[in-house]
């Protein structure tokens, strides 16, 4: 597993407006789309490309475009939603699937409720979309599922994470072909297992309390 934290001013602007408890659930959601933007631009680095022949007004040339199997991207419901925007407009052309894992607030470990996957993913590159890598349950899972599934690599991209969530990932995979890109690693976790500083339940951040 190799790890990526982001190092850019801009990004460390945004995220400290995103920390902030007076920012406005509309506003957290526009800084989480833009701050995934930011951060698709380095996640996608090792997207696969071909030749791909075209005319301008000029001459011939030949560009790149993106190599099938298409990328898959997959939001970790429900805060991993608020995420896919941002993420999609940079890559359109992905195809989504979906994963649903809660974490049990008293032993701290992830719950699948809901899976969307495809059944093959034999060559495809995942990009695993999550704001939390907190004590890494989720991801890890997550990440599970698209490795036994056949695909070749997985990105990663969170806003904000735990040591103990980087090292989790490390313990899992530490000969697979997966990528985790951060925006900021954080102190630790708290003793019910939240992101210190972080910024707070970032579903309820922006969706609002649902009981």
């Amino acid at each position: 597993m190799e790890l990526h934290v982001a190092d850019h001013p801009l990004i460390d602007h945004k995220m400290t407006l995103l920390r902030d408890e007076r920012t406005s659930s509309s506003m957290f959601r526009e800084l989480v789309a833009e701050l995934v933007n930011l951060l698709t631009y380095e996640a996608t680095r090792s997207l696969r490309v071909v030749p791909h022949e075209i005319r301008t007004p000029v001459s011939a040339m030949t560009g790149v475009t993106v190599a099938a199997p298409l990328p898959l991207a997959v939001p970790i419901i429900r805060a991993g939603l608020g995420m896919l925007d941002g993420f999609l407009k940079l890559m359109p052309y992905c195809e989504v699937g979906f994963v649903g894992i809660r974490r049990n607030e008293e032993t701290l470990q992830p719950e699948t409720y809901a899976k969307r996957l495809p059944e093959d993913l034999a060559d495809r590159q995942c990009f695993v979309l999550d704001p939390m890598l907190a004590t890494g349950g989720s991801l890890a899972a997550t990440v599970q599922f698209l490795l036994d599934a056949g695909a070749t690599e997985v990105n990663a991209i969170c806003l904000v994470a735990a040591p103990q969530g980087v090292e989790l990932m490390r313990q899992r995979f530490p000969d697979a072909n997966v990528r985790v890109l951060i925006a900021a690693l954080d102190e630790g976790l708290n003793e019910h297992g939240f992101i210190v500083p972080g910024l707070g339940d970032a579903g309820d951040r922006l969706y609002g309390v649902v009981d």
